[in-house]
């Protein structure tokens, strides 16, 4: 009986063993290296993940929907320009911590007008854990860091430039005009030979004879582009004139919706764009309050404890009749700018002071101050005596048009950069 049960529990041992070693293979096909990026890997089941999310969106139409190869084609790309962004964070010291995370979450939320949890769930059901997506966001957040410190630096933008743009805007409300734009690319850079680039034209004009003969445009895009928002459908979102490419400007200026220009050549490629949507001009109202506050900064000899209680104290003192907001600010405040006006900060946007102190006077009543709270600078009590909404001045002038732009430089530098940071990456596909 005893060889018996020994040799069960070998039996059993073996078995075990392997279907241990079926699925630590079955795991290893599913999760397989695809794409070596230079120090780095693109996993199956990244490709696999991408894919389902892309399938999952509300802008894809399952009816005339690109094939998985094609799909997996476009994911690979992406995860590849991905891959070497990360790596160029790791490089740079880039870190999201969970605070800067959350917040992203909670904006992305209130974006589409839901809650954290109804944005949790709408992932569960689309088939991502939410620490997938919180991952996904964290890297998007990298990303976007990473390409404003590498391409920021090579956006040069003048006073002068600021300044005739400005007079443009005053002068001609026509370039207030928003445009939805798409985008297909045919890639071919600066660098290709003739033979190359008629080859791409050639591409582009069988694109352009497909969509002249009723095919979708998104649906091609995902099938053909080689921009960044391919997966999208090449939705490049709102522009105007001025924060669009030049290129772009020039070629959908005065085109009706649903119009297809195209193909623009371009350092990087050929491109053909279609004009999804626009509008007019939009009224830029901004939200300012007149302010004043007490400021108490704690050091070694005054605690958080004893600053919070200061400033509880002067409270009452005010509420009691015994000495007014101002008298109090200039015998005890530690802000030397607002101190010797009685604390008074004059008029202001709200998004000029720092998070906690906006979040204050954002949301407290006209005339009534505030209970204690602290900022990077120290304590606070703050009491709004005013409120108005009013257009736009001439300082949001000049920062519109800069940001104008910024964006419209700016996107065209972060293509020539992707391509430039593609090209000199070592990628090599790993054969199945």
């Amino acid at each position: 009986m005893k060889k018996i049960a020994m040799f069960c529990s070998a039996a059993v041992l073996i078995a075990s063993s392997l279907l241990l070693n079926n699925s630590v293979q079955a795991q290893q096909i599913l999760d397989r290296v695809v794409v070596i990026v230079d120090e780095g890997v693109v996993l199956q089941s990244q490709i696999d993940h991408l894919v389902r999310q892309v399938k999952n969106s509300q802008n894809f139409n399952n009816g005339n929907a690109p094939s998985d190869e094609v799909l997996e084609t476009q994911a690979i790309e992406r995860l590849i320009l991905q891959e070497i962004q990360l790596q160029m964070a790791d490089r740079m010291g880039i870190e999201v911590d969970d605070g800067q995370l959350e917040q992203a979450i909670s904006d992305i939320a209130n974006n589409q007008n839901i809650t954290v949890a109804e944005l949790r769930e709408e992932m569960v059901n689309n088939g991502m854990t939410w620490a997938s997506y919180r991952e996904n966001v964290r890297n998007e957040i990298v990303i976007q860091q990473v390409q404003r410190a590498a391409v920021r630096q090579r956006v040069a933008i003048t006073p002068q430039e600021i300044n005739n743009l400005v007079k443009l805007i005053d002068n001609n409300q026509e370039v207030q005009e928003e445009y939805r734009l798409a985008q297909i690319l045919i890639a071919a850079d600066s660098d290709a030979s003739q033979a190359e680039l008629e080859k791409a034209k050639e591409r582009a004009d069988a694109v352009l004879s497909l969509l002249e003969k009723g095919r979708d445009f998104s649906d091609l895009a995902v099938r053909s582009s080689s921009g960044s928002a391919a997966l999208e459908g090449g939705d490049m979102g709102w522009m105007t004139a001025n924060s669009m490419p030049t290129l772009f400007a020039e070629a959908v200026d005065g085109k009706p919706i649903g119009e297809v220009v195209g193909p623009i050549r371009s350092g990087i490629g050929f491109h053909i764009l279609k004009v999804q949507d626009k509008r007019g001009e939009q009224t830029v109202e901004v939200q300012e309050v007149k302010a004043r506050h007490i400021l108490v900064k704690p050091s070694v000899i005054l605690s958080d404890n004893k600053a919070k209680e200061m400033l509880n104290n002067y409270r009452e003192q005010i509420a009691n009749g015994e000495k007014t907001f101002a008298e109090l600010a200039r015998e005890h405040s530690a802000d030397p700018g607002s101190a010797s006006r009685g604390g008074d900060l004059g008029w202001a946007r709200p998004d000029k002071y720092a998070p906690e102190f906006k979040q204050k006077v954002e949301t407290i009543e006209a005339d009534t101050i505030s209970e204690p709270f602290r900022t990077q600078f120290g304590w606070h009590i703050v009491e709004v005596t005013e409120r108005r909404t009013q257009d736009a001045t001439e300082e949001s002038k000049q920062e519109r048009a800069y940001q104008m732009l910024f964006s419209r430089k700016f996107r065209e530098e972060l293509d020539n950069w992707l391509q430039e940071k593609r090209d000199q990456a070592y990628v090599r596909r790993v054969a199945e």
